[in-house]
């Protein structure tokens, strides 16, 4: 019996990994050779390294001590393209990868036929179960890397002047408009409780999601939809940039460092405001009732304070959200830009909406939690102990995936986490009281 088990699920992890890596190429679609090269700020990582890289991870942890006879692509690229292990290699500084003109794309892609190949023979055979574990491992880090992609590239568009649209169209599916309106903003009750939480069950999940423990809540309420950008602009119009008193003293001090005065890939031209978006530059008044998008943990807080609201923590907000289905408006919408409204998508995704909280989708939502291990925590044996662990100092934990996360890959213990200041990834606001 349990041999048939790892079988099947040695059958269906195969399946899975396949799946994963022609998504990874399938992005790349739209892009050309020099975008691929693009590293437009220290956060992002070329197109061209994100192939590179989740390649690396099947190489490195996989099949080099697991396939017999494996021989290495390149006798380089276990060092060029490992990102922060620094138990495995030497590592070359992030900032320089749009740097590395060679190998050039071929190569890359090369490298990647190398290894899908190499994995496939290993497939042939029963996997050890820490090899299966090591691989369900490295598809989700893959399916991670694959938001990467579009939120590097999104960013890296914005800094061309041309400004250049990575899909056309502004997302709106023919028969399915933009509405008019939405609902006002609303709040469910919570009541008090001891609750338990991080994964439970069959199912990956990371290591920063375990282990399952106890969480003593007190009743809270939160908002039944995420923060518009027409509240957002609200919110700018009343001067909130150049207010000191609604910032946390270093939200303060990042404001004045790096001038923000609007969420990023906001612009102002002739009084009118205008979004980049992967679908290019669209007009704030089109977008006005979908999601705000790309602010950071320090603009959520100051929102918040503002509306006389706060941000739910990472436990309450798990808290509503086990027990619900892992819709919304994900990748597999096809949109790639957050939505306001309950429509079924070609893909049957539903998005936000006034009949019930939808907490999953549209934008990663900041959570008041710093990101620290559970109680008991413990990170994977080996290099592998460095993927999520040491960067538990100077993060906050963003909960619910966004509309470019695989829904797959998402559920209400996922766990999202990111330095205070950084906006270039899809996050937003979720209020809580």
């Amino acid at each position: 019996m349990e041999n048939t088990l790892l079988a099947r699920s040695q059958t269906n992890l195969g399946a899975r990994f396949h799946l994963v890596r022609q998504q990874t190429l399938r992005l790349c679609a739209p892009l050309t050779a020099e975008d691929m090269m693009v590293q437009s700020c220290p956060e992002a990582s070329p197109t061209k390294w994100h192939l590179a890289h989740t390649a690396w991870f099947f190489e490195s942890f996989v099949l080099r001590e697991f396939l017999p006879g494996y021989k290495l692509f390149h006798k380089d690229f276990p060092w060029l393209f490992n990102s922060y292990y620094r138990g495995f290699s030497a590592i070359p500084e992030k900032k320089l990868r749009a740097s590395f003109s060679r190998p050039s794309l071929a190569e890359v892609l090369a490298y990647r036929k190398h290894v899908d190949e190499a994995m496939e023979q290993l497939f042939l055979h029963q996997i050890d179960p820490e090899a299966l574990r090591r691989i369900d491992l490295g598809v989700n880090h893959e399916e991670q890397h694959q938001e990467l992609i579009l939120t590097d590239v999104l960013n890296a568009f914005f800094t061309d002047p041309l400004r250049p649209a990575y899909l056309e169209g502004d997302g709106s599916a023919p028969g399915h408009p933009q509405p008019d309106h939405i609902p006002s903003l609303a709040f469910r009750g919570y009541e008090g409780k001891l609750l338990e939480v991080g994964h439970s069950g069959e199912g990956f999940c990371f290591d920063n999601e375990l282990p399952r423990h106890r969480v003593w809540l007190e009743p809270f309420r939160l908002a039944t939809r995420l923060v518009t950008c027409a509240e957002y602009a609200a919110f700018m119009a009343d001067g909130a940039y150049s207010r000191p008193e609604l910032w946390l003293s270093a939200g303060w001090d990042a404001l004045n460092l790096y001038g923000w005065r609007a969420p990023l890939y906001w612009t102002e031209e002739a009084g009118s405001w205008s979004v980049f978006t992967l679908r290019g530059t669209l007009p704030l008044q089109a977008l006005e009732n979908t999601p705000v998008s790309h602010v950071s943990f320090y603009e959520a807080d100051a929102y918040a304070r503002w509306a006389g609201r706060r941000l739910p923590t990472e436990f309450e907000w798990e808290a509503a959200a086990q027990g619900s289905p892992v819709d919304g408006n994900f990748f597999e919408s096809g949109l790639l830009m957050p939505s306001p409204a309950l429509i079924p998508g070609n893909s049957g995704a539903k998005r936000q909406d006034e009949n019930g909280t939808k907490y999953f989708g549209d934008c990663w939502q900041w959570t008041a939690s710093a990101y620290l291990g559970y109680p008991g925590f413990k990170t994977l044996e080996g290099t592998l102990g460095e993927y999520n662990g040491k960067f538990m100092s100077g993060q906050m934990v963003l909960r619910g995936g966004s509309c470019i996360t695989p829904k797959q890959h998402i559920r209400a213990s996922y766990r999202n986490f990111f330095a205070p200041e950084t906006r270039w990834q899809f996050s937003g606001i979720r209020l809580a009281s």
